[in-house]
């Protein structure tokens, strides 16, 4: 008997650990800024590009990673931009919010270089408005940084980053905190309890969030948008 439940045990146990991995993933997200869950997509159903802004669709598709399906940004065009900014950039469609945090699994697929990069996006507004967080390789004043778009050449925001973010082929995971009150920008990689970039800017109050690049390539999924919904304002004439 006491066999038997040994076999049983080694086949429920890794079962119920992945299962409240899996829950208490989300948790601490939900509470950091007490917001609502306003966006989620794993890219299993439907047509990710009814759900997804690009600033040029042919460089986004649906693939399949061993049964699981992500969004991927497979190649990388050179898309006009009113300033300097990144290229390749998808943004939630219809989801316009105010502080925010964004939660995400990516997973680089470009060259091993020091510019090896991928980009997040918020407070995004229109193409000449907007932060994205520069994930890049090594840290120089044009990557690994916070940054603004204010209708001018993106300009570095960061008070605190690292040397730069260690890509590898896996998949990581990525949060982004900011709060419109304080200002208060945090971005987290792998490790949730200490940021490797911080920044304090009050400039956007709201915007949409997204996910990209400046010239690489990657994956997504697992995108999770808490947030206070907010209507965006009429343009002016």
């Amino acid at each position: 008997m006491d066999r038997v439940l040994n076999v049983f045990a080694c086949l429920v146990i890794p079962t119920v650990a992945v299962m409240t991995f899996s829950v208490h993933a989300e948790e601490p997200a939900a509470k950091l800024l007490n917001l609502p869950l306003v966006f989620r997509d794993d890219f299993e159903t439907g047509d990710p590009a009814a759900r997804w802004e690009a600033s040029d669709p042919k460089a986004w598709k649906s693939i399949d990673q061993n049964g699981n399906k992500v969004w991927s940004q497979f190649q990388h065009i050179v898309t006009k931009t009113p300033v300097r900014s990144p290229f390749n950039r998808s943004v939630a469609k219809d989801v316009v919010v105010g502080s925010c945090v964004l939660d995400v699994k990516l997973q680089s697929t470009a060259r091993d270089y020091p510019h090896r990069s991928l980009c997040l996006f918020f407070g995004y507004q229109d193409p000449a408005h907007m932060y994205y967080v520069h994930l890049g390789q090594k840290t120089d004043d044009h990557a690994n940084q916070i940054f603004i778009v204010n209708n001018e050449p993106r300009l570095k925001i960061s008070t605190k980053t690292t040397e730069g973010t260690k890509w590898d082929n896996e998949w990581h995971h990525v949060r982004v905190i900011r709060d419109v009150d304080s200002g208060k920008i945090e971005v987290f990689f792998d490790n949730m309890t200490e940021p490797v970039m911080t920044a304090v800017d009050k400039t956007f109050r709201w915007g949409q969030v997204g996910i990209g690049s400046f010239d690489d390539t990657g994956n997504f999924d697992n995108v999770l948008i808490y947030g206070t919904k907010v209507e965006r304002p009429a343009a002016k004439e």
